[in-house]
């Protein structure tokens, strides 16, 4: 059956999580595990997070689609909930890690037993160290915190605050010298303090998925169709304002490189603006 749990013992992990020092005495799986072949990336963030997390999660997963990417979360709320949804809408395998059994009747958080559902039926996988009916408490979340990072190749924070626990997985996953990748925020924003306390003590800073192909050691396909290609409703001049925030700018680099009078400029930004093609959030300017 899709949703039968089987038991893994140590010899039957996942290679990466073999190698931990802390490593499970066992494993409960519902569904089917990802190819060891792919690279394996834990996305962890805040369960409160914004909008602007909302949208670098979408942005930088959406970029992956088509590589030998698996996306791990603990299927929480939040950026949890919004890595696997990402990942499932651009066809890429996940795997949720809940800090819970893995009974139907005990799966945390419940308003995202139809989530878990719908991982298992595009291919992916849930799994616990815990016994099916243990219910989550607070001392599971930091043990399963430790089976993401131990799980994967790298570990992605967006947003994060000062206590949250994703902080525990950013820490283990260097203690385990594993990447750890993190997304810049704004610097008003208590949602981005405690990924900040990343940055500074030399974490890999994340701005587009080119970064997280880098870190995983793969290498971008060459010939890539470009966005602008797949539009047809697009001016020459939005094409090319397209064609230079495939990595978000500041409002004077996109002003400089267009090479246009500022007025001009101005309009275009702004019309671009209400046609929901772009967004500008403290001087940077993103594709929406």
């Amino acid at each position: 059956m899709l949703d039968a749990l089987q038991l893994l013992k140590p010899s039957e992990f996942p290679p990466l999580l073999q190698e931990i020092p802390d490593r499970p005495k066992q494993l409960y799986v519902r569904g089917t595990l990802p190819s060891t072949d792919h690279k394996w990336l834990a996305v962890v963030g805040s369960r409160a997070c914004t909008d602007y997390g909302r949208r670098v999660c979408k942005y930088l997963i959406d970029g992956l689609r088509g590589y030998p990417v698996v996306i791990v979360s603990g299927l929480a709320y939040g950026i949890d909930a919004e890595a696997h949804r990402n990942a499932l809408d651009a066809g890429l395998p996940t795997v949720g890690v809940p800090g819970s059994g893995l009974d139907w009747n005990i799966l945390y958080p419940r308003a995202n037993v139809s989530l878990a559902r719908e991982i298992l039926e595009k291919g992916g996988a849930l799994l616990s160290e815990e016994k099916p009916d243990m219910k989550a408490t607070d001392y599971t979340f930091p043990k399963r915190n430790r089976v993401m990072a131990g799980l994967c190749h790298a570990t992605l924070m967006i947003e994060a605050r000062e206590k949250s626990g994703s902080l525990i997985t950013a820490k283990l996953t260097t203690e385990y010298n594993r990447d750890l990748l993190v997304v810049p925020g704004s610097v008003f924003s208590a949602e981005s303090k405690g990924t900040h306390q990343f940055l500074r003590l030399g974490a890999t800073a994340v701005t587009a998925p080119e970064d997280i192909l880098v870190a995983l050691g793969i290498t971008k396909r060459e010939g890539a169709t470009s966005l602008t290609a797949l539009r047809t409703d697009l001016s020459d001049d939005e094409k090319r304002v397209f064609d230079i925030i495939a990595s978000p700018v500041s409002r004077d680099e996109l002003i400089e490189s267009l090479e246009l009078p500022i007025s001009e400029v101005n309009v275009l930004l702004s019309m671009m603006e209400i046609k929901g093609l772009i967004v500008e959030e403290l001087g940077v300017v993103r594709m929406k």
